[in-house]
């Protein structure tokens, strides 16, 4: 009994594993239509009404402050989106931002762009109007009278 106990396990643990990597191949392929079928997409702890972590919400406001709409997805509702999206970038940090199905990067990154002005032209590149590039327009417009 001892023999047969011992050869079947292995056998359990192997079609575990295939089961597990098919199941992580169907959620990379749900991630990369998720990246594909939107301009802007936030993977996020939390949802953008309610934030779940600070770096989370910094995404949230300067895309509020761009006036951009953006595809949000909660990684904590869904273990393996969120073990999902770190094997798809190859980042391992969470929120990821990804602009016309490119990887963008996190918070640091998308506070640096938005600093420096990079994030107007990578939206811009996307076809996507910032809020702040037409208030400063409008702002100009008004200084030439």
């Amino acid at each position: 009994m001892n023999v047969m106990r011992s050869s079947y396990r292995p056998f359990k643990l192997a079609q575990q594993f295939l089961n597990f990597s098919a199941d992580a191949s169907g959620k990379l392929k749900e991630i990369e239509q998720m990246v594909k079928n939107n301009k802007v997409v936030v993977f996020m702890k939390g949802v953008p009404d309610a934030p779940r972590c600070g770096f989370s919400n910094a995404v949230v406001q300067i895309l509020r402050m761009h006036d951009v709409k953006y595809d949000a997805h909660d990684v904590l509702a869904d273990e393996s989106l969120r073990n999902g999206i770190k094997e798809f970038s190859s980042w391992p940090t969470i929120p990821q931002v990804f602009i016309d199905g490119e990887f963008v990067g996190g918070c640091d990154i998308l506070l640096q762009m938005h600093q420096n002005g990079e994030l107007i032209d990578q939206l811009q590149k996307a076809g996507i109007s910032s809020a702040l590039l037409k208030e400063a327009v409008e702002g100009d417009k008004k200084n030439d009278k």
